[in-house]
C-alpha cells in the first residue's frame, strides 16, 4: 500500500495548494517537492478560490493565524469542496487561545475538512476536552487518545491524524498506529507543519484518506529515521532528512515500514 501510494505521487507530481504557516512555509515547499509533488503557496483571498480549482490538494495550517487568513481559507475551502479534491486541516496551536479554538471551529463548520490533524491536545480541545497547548506544542495528559481520534472522525465525518511519539490515523472504524519516525525529528522547527504537507500530497493521489495519511507518514518517518543515523545535531539533520526523502525507494519503505492496524 505504502510504495504503490508513494510511487503515484513521483509520477502525478500532484499540485498541492497551501495557505500556512508563516514560520515553516518554506519547509513545506520543500518537503513538498522533495516528495515529487508541486507545493504553491497562494494567501491572498482575491485568487485563493482560483488556485484552489487547478490544485489536487489544499493544505490549510493555522499555525500564524489571522482573522483575514481564515477568511481566505474559508474561500479557498469553498472552492476545494467543489472541486472534490481533498482538504487537510492542521489545527495548530488549538488549546492555546480562545482565538484558535473559534477559527479552528469556523473552518470545520464552514468548509468540508477531509483531514483533521494535530497533536493530542490539539485534537483533544477539537473533541471538547479540557486541555490547554503550549504554544504549539502538546501538553502530556492523560486519554484514551484513539476514541478522541473517532469521536472527532464520526463528529466531522473525517479522517483523524494525532501525531506524536506514535501517529494515531482513523477514519471511524479501522485504526492505524504508526511507528515510524525519530525523535530528532522534534529537534527542528517545522516538521509537524510539514507532515501535514506530506499529507496533503499523498492525499492528493489517493482517495482512501486514511491510507493515505498513514502512507504518508511512514514514508515521512523513515526519512526521519535515516536522517538521525548520520547526523550530528538539529542543523545537519534537517539537511539529510531532505536528501532521505528524495532518495527513498521500494526497499527502504517495504524494509522499514512500521504500521499496525487496530
Amino acid at each position: 500500500m505504502v510504495y504503490e501510494i508513494f510511487e503515484k505521487v513521483k509520477r502525478e507530481k500532484p499540485l498541492i495548494h497551501h495557505i500556512t504557516n508563516w514560520v515553516t512555509i518554506y519547509d513545506c515547499a520543500n518537503i513538498t517537492r522533495a516528495f515529487g509533488a508541486l507545493p504553491v503557496m497562494a494567501h491572498a483571498r482575491e485568487e485563493s478560490a482560483d488556485m484552489a480549482k487547478i490544485a489536487s490538494a489544499l493544505v490549510l495550517n493555522i499555525g500564524t493565524l489571522t482573522p483575514s487568513l481564515i477568511d481566505s481559507m474559508i474561500v479557498a475551502g469553498k472552492s476545494a469542496n467543489e472541486k472534490s479534491i481533498p482538504v487537510v486541516l492542521d489545527v495548530v496551536g488549538v488549546g492555546a487561545t480562545s482565538l484558535r479554538d473559534k477559527k479552528a471551529f469556523e473552518l470545520l463548520e464552514n468548509i468540508r475538512v477531509d483531514i483533521v490533524k494535530g497533536n493530542a491536545s490539539e485534537i483533544a480541545r477539537i473533541a471538547g476536552e479540557d486541555v490547554i497547548t503550549k504554544g504549539v506544542e502538546a501538553v502530556p495528559f492523560e486519554a484514551d487518545l484513539i476514541g478522541i481520534a473517532k469521536e472527532v472522525a464520526g463528529e466531522w465525518e473525517a479522517t483523524v491524524v494525532i501525531t506524536g511519539r506514535e501517529d494515531i490515523i482513523t477514519k471511524g472504524s479501522k485504526v492505524y498506529i504508526c511507528k515510524n519516525g525519530h525523535e530528532m525529528m522534534g529537534s527542528i522547527v517545522g516538521t509537524g507543519c510539514m507532515a501535514a504537507s506530506v499529507i496533503g500530497v499523498f492525499s492528493a493521489v489517493e482517495r482512501d484518506y486514511a491510507k493515505a495519511a498513514v502512507s504518508a507518514l511512514v514514508c515521512f518517518g523513515i526519512a526521519g529515521e535515516r536522517a538521525a543515523e548520520c547526523s550530528r545535531g538539529p542543523g545537519s539533520f534537517k539537511t539529510q532528512f531532505y536528501d532521505e526523502v528524495y532518495n527513498l525507494n521500494k526497499e527502504k519503505i517495504e524494509r522499514l515500514c512500521k504500521i499496525e492496524e487496530r
